[in-house]
């Protein structure tokens, strides 16, 4: 059996003068999701679908596995490549007929001919395979509205293709389609998967992790590390920067208003974070904040931190409440990672009563009280980074 896997596209397929640009970094990524696993593989593209060709000795089940998670995969299937001709399509899907049902009692046929000077219609091909079907399964039934598998049979300009039910991809846009973004990278729930939600709408994205040694330890920056490193199984390589806060949160404690302490620290991430995005080449900022999530989360606070930015904040989770954050992080695979114990930076110094409508007059009257810009430029040289993926 010649088998290969057909990744079907998505909203590229809606890309009008620029689908080849986008096809050509979806194939790159398809590329850079496979190169480690066992064999060789072989691209080719037709008519919204990557089909990819595994040598051998090539793991097939890995590769499957791996396609499912590049942004802009719509669907994948596990297929068998015929020839344009009824009787091999015949022979190909006898042969191949137990694992395209598997314990299914109902099916229907499904047909595609794209190449129209293929003889039969579609019609007439969906008849001819379930009367295949049928005489060599007497004990399955035809189900056209609600099927336990569907079997798809496709004739394309250079070959035609039988596959089973397709397993959804990860959807979107292919990540490095739409620039590079700075994800604000805590230890929590959130942050993960506003990264992943920008990754799909097809940024490249690097991660900034505020620490504050020693309040915060290495468990800590070790599970940050690893909720990056699972983000980079959807979004490629990343560097994971790290910038200690210490003394940028000792300072404010000292003298500030503690009811503002979290939002003058925030003002400080933000600040520090534009920075390094400005720097190696991110276009935007990327939080997971939620819009009256926390205090430091209604619409004054975000005004207030976001007034301190030099790039756009982009905050993917905005609308989503903590059940759908979490549903999401589940799916992800980060969850399990994010409710490990280990504090962050924005939870060390808390105060007891913060402050939900800040006015921004007092945030510069506390300002003031210190040197904004040389703590900015003292954290930055604390900043060291990770290559990940």
């Amino acid at each position: 059996m010649k088998e290969v896997l057909l990744l079907k596209y998505g909203e590229i397929v809606l890309k009008g003068l620029n689908r080849g640009y986008f096809n050509s970094i979806l194939e790159s990524r398809v590329k850079r999701a496979l190169k480690n696993v066992q064999g060789e593989f072989k691209y080719d593209y037709a008519q919204s679908t990557l089909c990819v060709y595994g040598s051998d000795d090539a793991d097939m089940d890995e590769a499957f596995e791996k396609a499912k998670k590049v942004f802009g995969v719509a669907t994948v299937c596990r297929g068998i490549e015929c020839e344009k001709d009824m009787e091999d399509i015949r022979k190909k899907l006898l042969e191949n007929i137990d694992d395209l049902l598997g314990s299914a009692k109902t099916f229907k046929c499904d047909a595609k001919r794209s190449d129209k000077k293929f003889p039969l219609k579609s019609p007439q091909i969906c008849a001819e395979c379930g009367g295949i079907i049928l005489e060599a399964r007497p004990d399955m039934k035809v189900d056209v509205i609600n099927p336990e598998r569907v079997i798809s049979i496709e004739i394309r300009d250079r070959a035609a293709f039988i596959h089973g039910n397709g397993e959804k991809g990860a959807g979107g846009v292919p990540v490095g389609s739409s620039g590079r973004a700075m994800l604000m990278l805590s230890g929590g729930i959130d942050s993960p998967v506003a990264g992943y939600m920008i990754a799909r709408r097809g940024a490249a994205i690097d991660a900034v992790y505020f620490e504050t040694p020693p309040y915060t330890g290495e468990a800590a920056a070790m599970k940050v590390q690893t909720l990056a490193e699972k983000l980079t199984e959807y979004c490629g390589e990343m560097y994971l920067h790290s910038i200690s806060l210490t003394e940028i949160q000792e300072t404010l404690v000292q003298n500030c208003k503690e009811k503002l302490f979290t939002l003058l620290l925030r003002r400080f991430m933000v600040r520090c974070a534009s920075r390094v995005a400005e720097k190696y080449g991110a276009g935007c900022l990327v939080t997971g904040e939620s819009l009256a999530q926390v205090a430091s989360q209604t619409m004054q606070s975000l005004a207030v931190t976001d007034s301190v930015a030099t790039v756009p904040v982009l905050r993917p989770c905005i609308g989503l409440d903590k059940e759908e954050i979490v549903v999401r992080a589940r799916e992800i695979g980060t969850f399990e990672t994010s409710i490990l114990p280990y504090e962050d930076c924005c939870t060390v110094f808390t105060p007891k009563h913060p402050d939900t409508r800040p006015d921004m007059a007092e945030i510069l009257e506390e300002e003031a009280k210190i040197d904004v810009d040389g703590l900015v430029e003292r954290a930055l040289a604390t900043d060291h980074f990770v290559k990940l993926g």
